[in-house]
Order: C-alpha cells, then sequence, then structure tokens
C-alpha cells in the first residue's frame, strides 16, 4: 500500500493490482473512502471539510494520479504527488 502523499493529516495511498475504475485511498483518523481518480465518486464516509480537500487535490492531481494508477497496474515504484498546500 504505497504512500503517494500526505496532507493536513490526511493520507493517500493506491494498492498493487486494485480493481478499476482508476481510484484512490483515503485515510484521516478513523475515516476511510475510496475516490475515484475521474469522477471523484466517493465510497465510503469523511467529514465534508475534509473530503472537499481531497477533492481539491485530485483535482489539481488528476494527471499525476492517472500516471500512478498506470504505475500501479504494472506493479512499480509511485511517485510522490505534491500535498495540498
Amino acid at each position: 500500500m504505497p504512500t503517494i502523499s500526505t496532507f493536513f493529516g490526511i493520507v493517500i495511498t493506491m494498492y498493487w493490482d486494485d480493481h478499476n475504475p482508476a481510484h484512490f485511498h483515503a485515510r484521516y483518523g478513523e475515516y476511510e473512502a475510496v475516490v475515484e481518480i475521474k469522477s471523484g465518486i466517493v465510497s465510503g464516509k469523511f467529514p465534508p471539510r475534509v473530503l472537499g480537500l481531497v477533492q481539491e487535490w485530485r483535482i489539481l492531481n488528476e494527471q499525476a494520479l492517472m500516471e500512478d494508477w498506470e504505475l500501479c497496474r504494472k506493479q512499480e515504484a509511485l511517485k510522490q504527488i505534491k500535498p495540498l498546500e
């Protein structure tokens, strides 16, 4: 479960050999969610303010997230993605 970014206590990870559609996992305290990269559809629960930060970061980094998704599918090392500031 490689961590690709961390910001404001939010940890973003991707799993090798994970299922489609392209997505990432976000954790914040006891909360966990799966977020689709292209659509932003969320499975799981997050505090609304924190989810807003995750969605802002997703939009800003969509291309880098898709690149990491492809690396993940090949079981290659993932690139770190700039955190939200």
